[in-house]
């Protein structure tokens, strides 16, 4: 009766199993080339997006999966920290030099933590330069074909005293978006990710002088993303409904696609009353439990008509997240040549929506580097079988999810614009976003006031895969969590376990002891050959369960989900493996002992295969004891026992005693020896 219903559950499973690309591409968030790499951008971002490429090289290929990611850089955080690099500390190599030294140390620390991009790249530095600064060229003169940009004249901040007009980040203020109560606004966005206009900034200063600076007019390219609301709510609601992105990737693009409103404060609603008629025609919304009131209206431009009239009035305001027009172009010298399309002055392109096409750049760049034709790009870009997957940090939703959405829908060439592009045309990225990863209960800042430990640091107290490992169990899909290493916590007491350590404990303690016993029982009983016979009925079906739990939940990108099916896997192999050869020892049933060790060799096969993704180098030490060719671990065979990839009679290479698969960082044992 079990067994039925047992397989009558893995009949739906496999009816209902889910249907991945033919050729994918998969991106991590770009870190800015004025820094090396924080916990928060491995632990956040870089980990999820190996594993993800990782698994689908086994389940789809290895020749249609390319991971690209690569150093941001442009952008004023770059100007900025080079500017203090060279007066502060002495730097005194050219910008591209300062940018270089930040892009090889991310690229090593990349390495360490075993992240396999097949080309880590630099949007200013090399060859991958040369292909996005024409990318890019391609990617405007696009937009400015389909008629999808506008030249806006607005007001930029501009210091007196220095003389100079100030980038993105020489400004900071209060964000002046409701709700935010970010004190690190910049020019027009804050550290949040919110969009505003540069005049609504709150108290603003000079990061050079420390001086108000005024506002001069200047010219710049804008992408229409205000036109693109109604097909943003088409993919918006579309992505509500796919078990592939989350939950917050689609709310979060939904809250920008309100109308346009402002916040404003009830002890101004007698001055308000009094110039509201000098304003456009708006709806007034009264919350009585609030500590504010709102006024909404149908047009952006009616909405900042009324801001400006509000500010003259001495009345202060916040205005509500909305689209924008996105600006495309700026007037720093360190960017992006951008086209020149009229009579405008030499421009180049803000870093952000150059940064949300460099991975097309890297993509072209990897397939010249690998002796590929170039235009496959398009295969992986462009066809309605392939899939672009983009991970990154909950922040950057508004770039990737509305701004770089709209962007891509506005380059196609069909007419009218649709929210699902045509065969040919870019196809929409997947979002992979992850919650806030904090650090002791706070959120960390390279530029805040709780700094973040550099990712380099960790590694003197944990091994790669331990920290893999742990940071895929935190659930950052679901939520914000807290990253608590017990060493660099001055609030952890000797007798409190490490939190970090318990992800990684089921590899280097549970699944290290059923390899090794499998290993030495085979050695000791059957001098390592490996026995051969049936794999056990039930031992199959809980393994076919598992593969298709697994991938379930990766098709989800619900990693956290995933490692515990793994855990819950493993550890049943660990019972079963200790009661069955204990019962094997005791009766001194040789048949017993065989039939085990082939069992639990099947689990082993299938851990090894599901866990490949997660602990790269254990699981390949795994297969180069086993003696199995790459093909082990290829998705086409998952459900194939050991003995489908060994020759008969195989034998396995001698393990040495007190090898270990998983190990634990040296650190550890001398604490252990300590205690």
């Amino acid at each position: 009766m079990t067994m039925c219903k047992e397989q009558q559950n893995y009949q739906k499973k496999q009816e209902e199993r889910p249907v991945f690309p033919k050729r994918a591409v998969i991106t991590g968030g770009m870190p800015y080339g004025n820094k090396t790499l924080h916990f928060g951008h491995v632990g956040g971002v870089f980990v999820f997006a190996d594993v993800y490429a990782r698994f689908l090289r086994d389940r789809i290929g290895k020749e249609n999966v390319i991971f690209v990611s690569g150093t941001d850089c442009y952008g004023s955080p770059i100007a900025e920290g080079y500017r203090k690099a060279c007066e502060e500390n002495g730097f005194a190599g050219t910008i591209q030099d300062y940018v270089a030294k930040n892009h090889n140390a991310q690229k090593q620390t990349l390495s360490d933590y075993h992240i396999s991009l097949d080309l880590f790249g630099a949007s200013g530095l090399g060859a991958a330069a040369e292909v996005h600064n024409m990318v890019t060229d391609q990617f405007i003169r696009r937009l400015y074909e389909n008629k999808q940009l506008t030249q806006i004249t607005t007001s930029q901040f501009f210091d007196e005293t220095a003389g100079v007009f100030l980038n993105g980040r020489q400004v900071v203020g209060k964000c002046p978006v409701e709700g935010c109560g970010s004190e690190k606004g910049y020019a027009d966005e804050c550290d949040l990710g919110h969009q505003y206009m540069p005049e609504n900034l709150l108290n603003p200063k000079s990061t050079l002088t420390g001086e108000t600076p005024v506002m001069k007019d200047v010219v710049n390219w804008y992408f229409n993303l205000v036109d693109q609301h109604s097909l943003l709510q088409e993919y918006a609601e579309r992505i509500r409904r796919q078990k592939n992105v989350r939950p917050l990737v689609s709310k979060t693009i939904s809250e920008f696609l309100k109308p346009p409103v402002i916040y404003i404060k009830n002890e101004f609603l007698e001055q308000y009353n009094a110039c509201k008629d000098a304003m456009p025609a708006h709806e007034f919304i009264e919350e009585p439990k609030k500590p504010s009131f709102t006024i909404q209206f149908e047009k952006l431009p009616d909405c900042d008509k009324a801001c400006k009239v509000l500010g003259d009035n001495g009345i202060r305001y916040r205005t509500g997240k909305t689209l924008v027009p996105f600006r495309l172009t700026g007037n720093i010298e360190w960017g992006v040549p951008a086209p020149q399309l009229e009579n405008e002055e030499k421009l180049t392109v803000w870093v952000w929506p150059e940064s949300l096409w460099a991975p097309i750049s890297f993509t072209v760049a990897y397939l010249e580097q690998a002796g590929r034709d170039k235009k496959e790009w398009a295969d992986f870009w462009c066809s309605k079988d392939a899939q672009v997957y983009q991970f990154m940090g909950s922040d950057n939703i508004y770039f990737y999810g509305v701004a770089e959405m709209g962007m891509f829908m506005a380059t196609q060439q069909g007419h009218p614009i649709s929210s699902e592009p045509a065969e040919g045309e870019l196809q929409l990225p997947i979002l992979v976003a992850n919650n806030h990863i904090l650090f002791l209960d706070k959120k960390a800042s390279s530029s805040g006031n709780i700094k973040p430990p550099m990712a380099d640091e960790l590694l003197d107290y944990y091994t790669p895969e331990q920290l893999r490992m742990h940071f895929l169990g935190l659930g950052l899909g679901q939520r914000s969590v807290s990253f608590m290493p017990k060493p660099l916590n001055p609030d952890a007491k000797p007798e409190d376990q490490d939190p970090v350590l318990k992800d990684g404990f089921l590899l280097s303690n549970v699944f290290n002891r059923i390899i090794r016993t499998c290993f030495y029982t085979t050695q000791k009983h059957y001098d390592g050959i490996l026995p051969e016979g049936t794999v056990s009925e039930q031992v199959l079906l809980n393994a076919k369960k598992a593969v298709l739990d697994y991938e379930k939940f990766m098709y989800r990108c619900e990693f956290h989900q995933a490692t515990y099916v793994l855990d819950t896997y493993i550890r049943k192999a660990s019972k079963y493996m200790v009661k069955q050869l204990g019962d094997a020892d005791k009766q001194e049933n040789d048949n017993l002992r065989r039939q085990t060790l082939v069992d639990v060799f099947h689990m082993i096969r299938t851990a090894a295969v599901l866990l490949h993704p997660m602990a790269p180098v254990g699981t390949e030490m795994i297969r180069e004891y086993l003696g199995a060719e790459e093909n082990f671990w290829s998705w086409d065979t998952i459900f194939e026992p050991l003995s489908y990839f060994l020759p008969s009679n195989h034998k396995l290479k001698f393990l040495e005693p007190r090898v270990d698969f998983f190990t634990r960082h040296p650190s550890q044992f001398a604490q252990a020896e300590e205690e």
